[in-house]
C-alpha cells in the first residue's frame, strides 16, 4: 500500500470521520452495527493489521476475509470461533479478493470448518494462476516486461528470489461459489448487495447493505493510504488505475453517510470526501510524472518510479513501485498526453504527446 493525502478536501462540505477505536488484534470482536463485527489478525510487516469482519446470521456466522497463512492467525480464528459463536456453524466464507492477506487462510479455514468459499469468479481463479512460487528460470516474457521497463537484469533476478521465500505463501481452495455484480446475499436479516471494484485487482467484491448504509470495503477504498494499483507481466497493455478510479466514483454514488468498512486502519464515515482525495492524490501523481517527462524530454518506467518513489526500496517494494509507476503512466499513454516508444535498446521510453 503506498501512502495517500489524509488532509480534508477543501470545499467537500464534509469530512472523514472515525467513529470507533479499533480492537485489539487478539480476538476481540467489536460491534460496528447489530450482529456486524470488526476484528484484526495482525501481520508481522509494515502495515501490521489486516480488518476482517463477521457476519451473524440466526443460525451461523459468515466470515469476511481471513488474514496470513500464520499459526498465530490460525490460533486467533479458532479462539474466535470458540470465544464468539456460541456453538453455531461457520456458514460461509467470503473473500473480497485474492491477495493473500485477504485469502491466505481460505483454503484452511474452508476445511478446518467446513465453509463454502464464496468470491468472484476473476479473484479465485487469479489465487489459483499465482498460486506457488515464481518459477525458476523465470520465463522470457516476465523478464522482458521488466528489462524493457528499464528494471536492470540482476535487480529483476534480486526481486524474484526473494519472492520465491515468500513465507506466507498459501495453498488455495480447490473449490468455491461465485459472486456477481449485484448478487445479493441475505445474511443477518440483512441484503448485502455485491459491488465489483477493478484496479486494484481483478473483481474485487465489496458488499454493500442499504438499509443500514454499511459498505464492506476490502482494499478498494481505504482511509488514509492509497490501494497498490500497478501493472504487471501477466496483463502488460492494461489501464488498470482508470478501472480503480473509476470503481471509486462508482463508490461514491452510494449514500454520503455510509459507514465503511475498510481492510486496513480505521472503519470510517466520509466515503465522498474520501474518494476526492484519491482523485487529487492520483492528480498529483500525474502532474510529477508529467513534469518528469518535461524535463527528461523522455524516461522510462524504472526512471519515472524513482520520480514517484524516491526513497530507498525493497526488492519486493521495487517490484510494486514499478508496477505503480507503468500504471500511471499507462493510464496518461491511454487519455493521449503521453506516446510510448520501443527504442532500438530495447526500452519502453515516454515522452509527452505534444
Amino acid at each position: 500500500m503506498m501512502q495517500a493525502p489524509t488532509q480534508a478536501v477543501p470545499g467537500s462540505g464534509d469530512r472523514i470521520e472515525f467513529p470507533f477505536e479499533p480492537p485489539r488484534p487478539d480476538g476481540e470482536l467489536l460491534a460496528v452495527a447489530p450482529g456486524v463485527f470488526w476484528a484484526r489478525m495482525p501481520m508481522p510487516m509494515q502495515l501490521d493489521h489486516i480488518n476482517v469482519y463477521l457476519l451473524r446470521d440466526s443460525d451461523g456466522w459468515f466470515i469476511v476475509d481471513t488474514g496470513l497463512n500464520l499459526p498465530r492467525t490460525r490460533e486467533l480464528w479458532e479462539l474466535v470461533v470458540e470465544r464468539h459463536f456460541d456453538g453455531l456453524p461457520l456458514k460461509g466464507l467470503i473473500c473480497t479478493h485474492f491477495h493473500y492477506d485477504h485469502a491466505g487462510l481460505s483454503a484452511w479455514l474452508a476445511e478446518r470448518f467446513d465453509a463454502p468459499l464464496y468470491m468472484t469468479h476473476g479473484e479465485y481463479f487469479t489465487m489459483r494462476t499465482l498460486a506457488g512460487p515464481p518459477p525458476e528460470p523465470l520465463p522470457e516474457a516476465l523478464v522482458r516486461f521488466y528489462l524493457r521497463a528499464g528494471m536492470p537484469r540482476p535487480r529483476v533476478e534480486e526481486m524474484f528470489a526473494k519472492l520465491r521465500r515468500d513465507p506466507f505463501m498459501p495453498p488455495h481452495p480447490t473449490s468455491f461459489n461465485r459472486l456477481r455484480e449485484a448478487q445479493v446475499l441475505r445474511i443477518g436479516g440483512r441484503d448485502w448487495r455485491v459491488v465489483i471494484g477493478e484496479g486494484h485487482s481483478p473483481e474485487h467484491a465489496c458488499l454493500y447493505c442499504a438499509s443500514d448504509r454499511l459498505l464492506i470495503a476490502g482494499d478498494q477504498l481505504l482511509p488514509r493510504i492509497t490501494s497498490n494499483v500497478l501493472v504487471s507481466d501477466i496483463e502488460p497493455e492494461a489501464n488498470p488505475l482508470r478501472l480503480w478510479l473509476d470503481s471509486l466514483d462508482r463508490l461514491a454514488a452510494l449514500a454520503p453517510d455510509t459507514l465503511v468498512l475498510p481492510s486496513h486502519e480505521r472503519v470510517f464515515r466520509g466515503l465522498r470526501p474520501r474518494v476526492a482525495e484519491l482523485h487529487a492524490h492520483h492528480a498529483e501523481q500525474f502532474d510529477i510524472v508529467c513534469a518528469h517527462l518535461r524535463e527528461a524530454g523522455a524516461a522510462t518506467a524504472f526512471e519515472t518510479k524513482g520520480r514517484l518513489f524516491p526513497r530507498q526500496l525493497s526488492a519486493v517494494e521495487d517490484m510494486m513501485a514499478l508496477g505503480e509507476a507503468i500504471a500511471h503512466l499507462s493510464c496518461l499513454r491511454y487519455s493521449g498526453r503521453v506516446r510510448r516508444v520501443l527504442d532500438d535498446d530495447g526500452l519502453y521510453r515516454f515522452s509527452l504527446a505534444n
